[in-house]
């Protein structure tokens, strides 16, 4: 008996379909490829923005004067003959635990009694008023810019008193600190002068121990008893510092006066 053989022959059409599917895989390889090298390079830029961004914030909430004191002192020929207003502001300052170096040469000092406001930078910044504080001496005697911050005037801008803030270090381990770079570390302290002489005070010999005989320079503050006054520290960065205090009702016969706190 013969066997039945049947042979059936199916058309294979699967390769056609292998080489569509191989294009396509190709594709998305090469897409992929593409969006990792883009996500790599912002994820790069990010980590630098992220990075540069957390080292200014820290910067930012980091860097702190703390205002300790302010002392009042009055212009004076003698021990009865005293200015009627306050002609200097002596301003006891040091940083808050954990701030970063402060530079005072960049800090600027708003201060205003109510009618006039001065903003000061320190006698070395040159960089605001095109000069320096008229006389400033680089070397460590501050009590010598201190009489020029006083004193003199200059054209421009004008009298020193109206522009200039000098100050005199009391304690720096570190030796960080001088009339050319004034860099406060943590556990400097420092004393801030401020001029706040009125046009009156023009006939006073001292103020303080500073003579003043050749004339002192108008501020264009007048800080009488009674007087709101407002005094703000602004660093290069961080935070600002406010002082807010209203002056005695009266003087009495007193040369130095505790203003704040």
């Amino acid at each position: 008996m013969k066997a039945n053989n049947k042979i059936s022959l199916q058309r294979d059409t699967r390769a056609q379909v292998g080489i569509g599917t191989l294009i396509i895989f190709i594709a998305m390889v090469l897409v992929a490829a593409v969006a990792a090298a883009v996500l790599i390079q912002t994820s790069g830029i990010l980590q630098q923005k992220a990075q540069a961004t957390g080292k200014q914030s820290t910067q930012e909430v980091s860097s702190n004067l703390m205002i300790k004191g302010i002392e009042g002192v009055r212009a004076k020929n003698n021990a009865t003959d005293i200015a009627g207003n306050i002609s200097l502001l002596k301003l006891n300052v040091g940083l808050n635990v954990g701030s970063s170096p402060v530079d005072i040469n960049q800090v600027v000092i708003s201060i205003t009694d109510g009618t006039t406001t001065n903003n000061l930078v320190y006698g070395n910044n040159a960089k605001t008023h095109d000069v320096i504080m008229k006389d400033f001496l680089t070397t460590n005697t501050a009590a010598l810019n201190l009489k020029a911050l006083l004193t003199a005037t200059q054209t421009p801008p004008g009298a020193n008193a109206k522009y200039f803030f000098t100050v005199e270090k009391i304690r720096d381990e570190d030796s960080s600190f001088t009339q050319t770079k004034p860099i406060m570390n943590t556990g400097d302290l420092v004393i801030i002068y401020v001029s706040t002489a009125a046009a009156g005070d023009a006939g006073f010999d001292l103020v303080g121990s500073i003579d003043t005989s050749a004339g002192l320079g108008d501020s264009g503050l007048v800080i009488l008893p009674r007087t709101p006054v407002n005094i703000v520290l602004t660093p290069e960065a961080g935070a600002t510092t406010v002082a807010e205090f209203v002056t005695p009702s009266s003087y009495g016969i007193r040369e130095n006066l505790q203003l704040y706190p």
